[in-house]
């Protein structure tokens, strides 16, 4: 029985100034370099020296490896739920001399626990928003507050509509073809799930109970 191989892409790629060293093979998105809209979204992302910062789908690996050799003071995490992406942003990490935790997880299922001041995603692309429903669900959840959410897709309303309706707002941009979704965790808001009015009384029955304490 044959074991067909994995081809293997050896690639440099140079954003900002910075240049890395990949390897990568056909059976991760992009395979040959990075693509115009995952670039989109970088280029408006606000992120800062000593975030805590998570690529979310994260291939294999540019995204998270360009944060952590140009911020070495933020704390990055990259996960994603194909093994072979797992592995190629592993070897990335040593190949680039960085040390971000990545790990294998269906959304951020595995890093549950965990919160960020930024989150950054390229979804894939599927018909039922299944995926992208619980990056943006979660990502909310799991963002400390005023944390910023970034995600780049080729399609608009549900992504916008959703995004605002999880956040209570949404910035779009659009930039070689494809949308920039930006959004921010305000604090003292608690949006994305529904949650139980308290009961209070009315003004009358308040005043009426009020008087009859006093007797």
């Amino acid at each position: 029985m044959m074991v067909q191989r994995k081809a293997v892409a050896y690639i440099e790629i140079t954003y900002q100034g910075k240049t890395l060293s990949f390897t990568s093979n056909q059976e991760v998105f992009s395979p040959h370099g990075l693509d115009k809209d995952t670039e989109a979204m970088l280029d408006q992302a606000e992120v800062h020296t000593d975030d805590s910062i998570l690529d979310l789908g994260c291939g294999f690996g540019f995204v998270g490896i360009y944060y952590a050799a140009t911020l070495p003071q933020a704390q990055v995490t990259m996960v994603d739920i194909d093994p072979n992406a797992v592995q190629l942003a592993q070897a990335n990490a040593q190949k680039n001399h960085v040390t971000p935790t990545i790990k294998q997880s269906d959304g951020l299922t595995a890093i549950a626990d965990a919160h960020f001041d930024v989150i950054l995603s390229n979804p894939p692309y599927h018909e039922n928003f299944s995926v992208p429903k619980h990056f943006i669900e979660d990502g909310y959840q799991q963002l400390n507050p005023n944390g910023r959410f970034y995600m780049v897709t080729k399609r608009r309303p549900w992504y916008e509509n959703k995004i605002r309706t999880v956040f209570g707002g949404v910035k779009v941009s659009e930039a070689n073809g494809y949308f920039v979704f930006y959004a921010q965790k305000r604090v003292g808001e608690t949006r994305g799930h529904t949650h139980e009015k308290k009961h209070t009384l009315s003004k009358k029955l308040q005043r009426k109970l009020d008087r009859a304490g006093k007797h």
